[in-house]
């Protein structure tokens, strides 16, 4: 064997394999000098063949030999053997500590997401918490802005037009949950017995009501245009009779029913520190412990306005009962007035009967005071509370809702704006459609 054959022999990764290599050369090597040796003792024919080597080359071929092989062992060094036990058992400990590295990892994010959304929902919760507690204030504040202004009103009241009722503005504003003013007329007479014979209280048990239940009822009427005319003698002949008038600094007239609204919330906020007051014409039969009921579910609420919501088309003909003149406010031809509450019957609440009082000198009045009502509360936040158990038809519709369990505020004819003929009817009606005996002592609110 020639000495270049030592290079077919490749490392297989140890130093004891590149040992015996090596060693292997080096034989070769002697057994070729001694070959060499006997080829010149012997003669001609091994001349022939003899392909000397020189010792450096031997060396360099060597060292060569060497460097290769102490390179393929470190390349073939860094693949270890899949198969031996030792380093698969330290591979299956990296990925069971990768694996376990991912899972706490991901518990980690899940915790911490959680922990995210928890701050995310107490800080919803305290913000929700803050925003009430402003709106608690916020009411509370208008409540004390309301009473100052009601106390100013009252002053400036007497002291501008005398006292409104002529014994009670002297004296502290009486606490009260309603005050119900029935708006009447030197006329109505007749209509006036009929409610007092049917759902309105009389006697003690009116003056029982208001103090034990804070429902204050009064028929409201002004005085005639000549002052201690016999009308004005014969409403003061009632009062003496019945004591539940409320007199009002108001010249009585039809067409000036949007300034008896005025004064007759300015008069009663002057003399009632009460949650709401109500106005209802004498032709419409009322369920006093259904009124009272259905006001208490808005007493939190600040700024209501309760009552059946309508927006009627504006007349401008002149030849019809409920003309506007100013029709052209309203735009074209057949346009709708706003949204506003029908005046049979309706409800505001303290604050806006204040606000009413304060501003009284300045509010615009229509020619129909329902319209007038509204027009005075837009621009102003107020809610509107569409109460359709207010304007309930006379019998047999509010009796079929009565029989339902659905008994109604109050009741009367579209068609003539109030029970037709209510001095012989109401009580018809009261006998049909009118809630049980007691109902308004035993309601809570």
């Amino acid at each position: 064997m020639r000495a270049g054959s030592c290079h077919s022999i490749s490392p297989r990764g140890s130093r004891f394999k590149l040992q015996i290599k090596i060693e292997f050369c080096l034989s070769s090597r002697s057994s070729e000098a001694e070959t060499e040796m006997r080829g010149r003792s012997g003669g001609g024919a091994g001349g022939r063949c003899d392909r000397r080597v020189s010792p450096r080359w031997m060396v360099i071929l060597c060292v060569c030999s060497f460097s290769l092989g102490m390179l393929l062992t470190d390349k073939f060094w860094a693949f270890p053997d899949a198969n031996n036990p030792v380093v698969s058992s330290s591979r299956r400990q990296e990925q069971e500590l990768q694996i376990i590295s991912e899972d706490c990892t991901t518990k980690r994010k899940h915790a911490e997401d959680k922990d995210v959304m928890g701050e995310v929902s107490r800080t919803h919760e305290a913000i929700q918490c803050d925003m009430l507690n402003i709106r608690s204030l916020d009411k509370a504040i208008s409540t004390l802005q309301m009473e100052l202004a009601a106390k100013r009103s009252s002053r400036g009241l007497i002291g501008r037009d005398g006292p409104p009722s002529t014994e009670a503005l002297t004296e502290k504003r009486k606490k009260a949950f309603v005050v119900v003013g029935i708006n009447t007329a030197f006329s109505s007479r007749k209509r006036r017995d009929s409610v007092r014979a049917t759902w309105m209280p009389q006697g003690g048990k009116l003056q029982l009501l208001e103090q034990e239940k804070g429902i204050v009822v009064r028929f409201t009427i002004g005085h005639s245009a000549t002052s201690h005319s016999i009308l004005d003698k014969a409403i003061d002949s009632e009062e003496a009779q019945h004591n539940d008038f409320l007199r009002l600094e108001h010249v009585e007239g039809y067409h000036e029913l949007s300034a008896k609204t005025k004064i007759f919330f300015s008069t009663a906020v002057a003399i009632w520190d009460a949650d709401f007051y109500v106005k209802v014409d004498d032709d419409v039969h009322v369920n006093l412990g259904m009124l009272a009921t259905t006001l208490a579910r808005h007493r939190s609420k600040p700024r209501t306005y309760i009552g059946c919501m309508k927006s009627g088309p504006v007349l401008s003909d002149r030849n019809v009962k409920y003309h506007e003149p100013e029709y052209w406010k309203f735009g074209e031809d057949g346009n709708k007035y706003f949204r506003h509450a029908t005046g049979q019957i309706y409800a505001i609440s303290k604050d806006l009967a204040t606000y009413i009082s304060i501003n009284q000198p300045i509010l615009h009045k229509y020619a129909n005071e329902d319209v007038s009502l509204g027009s005075w509360f837009i621009g102003l936040e107020v809610e509107y509370i569409d109460e359709r158990n207010m304007c309930c038809g006379t019998p047999p519709d509010c009796e079929w809702k009565a029989q339902a369990g659905n008994v109604c505020i109050a009741s009367f004819d579209w068609s003539c704006s109030g029970i037709c003929k209510s001095a012989e009817k109401i009580k018809g009606v009261h006998q049909r459609c009118g809630e049980e005996d007691g109902a308004v002592w035993s309601a809570l609110f």
